[in-house]
C-alpha cells in the first residue's frame, strides 16, 4: 500500500512516518500552506538575495508570502524589505513584521532590542529558535513561506527538514568550480532528509554591459545547466551581477526589483 503521509494514523513505522512525527505544529492561530527552503552548499553566494525575490515574485504573482529567517546569526531579511523596529506578541503569538506588498518576516533582527548585537548563542539555542519563530509566530494565510537557511549543512538546516514540513528546496550557487563542488553537499543532504529540490539558481552568473549588451562570464563559465543534469533538477535559473541589486537591498526597497529572472522557478514552486 503507497504511503498516504497520515503518520498520526499510521503503524507501519516506516522511515517517512520516522521523520514526518518529528515535524513541530504551528499556533492555532497560524496557517502555512506551503514551506520553501533555500538553501546553499557554502556562504557569500547570494541565497539571502534569492529568498527575498522569490518572496517578492510570489507576492507579485497574488499569492500571501513570508519569510522565516533562520539565519539566526546573520540576519540579513529585514534589511533587505526595509523594515526595522521590535515584533510585539499577543495571547495568540508573535505577529511578523509586514512589508510594503504584505509579505510577512519574522527574523533575530526583528526580536533584538539593537539590530547590532551580536547573536552569541551555542547550536542548541539557534536551532530551538527556528523551531519557535515556526511554532510561536502567528502566520496568517501564508500561501508560500520561504525559509532562508544558513549556509552549509549543520545544525539549522537539519532543525528545519525535521521540525518544519518542507515542501521543497531551492539551491543557490555561483559559477566557481569550488562552489559547484559544494552543491552535490547540499544535494545529499536534501535526498538523506528526503526533501523535494525544486531548482538551482546560479547567482553572479554573468555580467551584462550596459552600452554593448555583451554579456561577459567574470566568475568563469556558468556550469549551472550542467549541474542541473547532473542532480536532476528539473528547474534552474541565472541571476547575474547588478548593481541595482546591492543598491536595492542597501535601501531596503527590494520589492520594487524586477525578480522576472527568477521567474521558472516561481512556476516550479506554483506547480507543487
Amino acid at each position: 500500500m503507497g504511503c498516504s503521509h497520515d503518520c498520526d494514523s499510521c503503524s507501519s513505522g516506516c522511515s517517512d512516518n520516522k521523520a514526518e512525527s518529528m515535524i513541530k505544529p504551528l499556533n492555532a492561530a497560524s496557517s502555512v500552506k506551503r514551506v520553501i527552503g533555500v538553501v546553499s552548499g557554502k556562504g557569500g553566494v547570494g541565497k539571502s538575495l534569492v529568498t527575498a525575490m522569490l518572496a517578492v515574485n510570489m507576492a507579485n504573482r497574488g499569492y500571501h508570502a513570508a519569510v522565516l529567517d533562520a539565519d539566526i546569526t546573520g540576519p540579513s531579511i529585514p534589511k533587505a524589505f526595509g523594515i526595522s523596529g521590535r515584533v510585539y506578541a499577543t495571547e495568540d503569538g508573535v505577529i511578523p513584521m509586514r512589508t510594503v506588498k504584505g509579505i510577512d518576516i519574522i527574523s533575530t533582527n526583528l526580536i533584538l532590542e539593537n539590530a547590532s548585537d551580536p547573536v552569541v548563542w551555542r547550536g542548541p539555542v539557534i536551532a530551538g529558535a527556528v523551531e519557535q519563530f515556526w511554532t510561536e509566530t502567528v502566520w496568517d494565510n501564508v500561501d508560500y513561506m520561504f525559509v532562508d537557511m544558513p549556509p552549509g549543512t549543520g545544525d539549522v538546516p537539519l532543525t528545519v527538514f525535521q521540525s518544519l514540513p518542507v515542501d521543497g528546496i531551492v539551491i543557490v550557487t555561483s559559477p566557481q568550480d569550488l562552489v559547484s563542488m559544494i552543491v552535490g553537499k547540499a544535494v545529499k543532504m536534501a535526498h538523506m532528509m528526503n526533501v523535494p529540490i525544486i531548482g538551482l539558481v546560479e547567482n553572479m552568473s554573468y555580467f551584462k554591459c550596459p552600452d554593448c549588451g555583451k554579456k561577459y562570464e567574470i566568475y568563469g563559465k556558468s556550469h549551472v545547466k550542467e549541474e542541473a543534469n547532473e542532480f536532476e533538477i528539473p528547474y534552474y535559473a541565472k541571476l547575474p551581477i547588478d548593481p541595482n541589486f546591492a543598491a536595492c537591498v542597501d535601501k531596503g526597497e527590494i520589492e520594487f526589483l524586477d525578480v522576472s529572472a527568477l521567474n521558472n522557478i516561481a512556476e516550479a514552486i506554483e506547480k507543487i
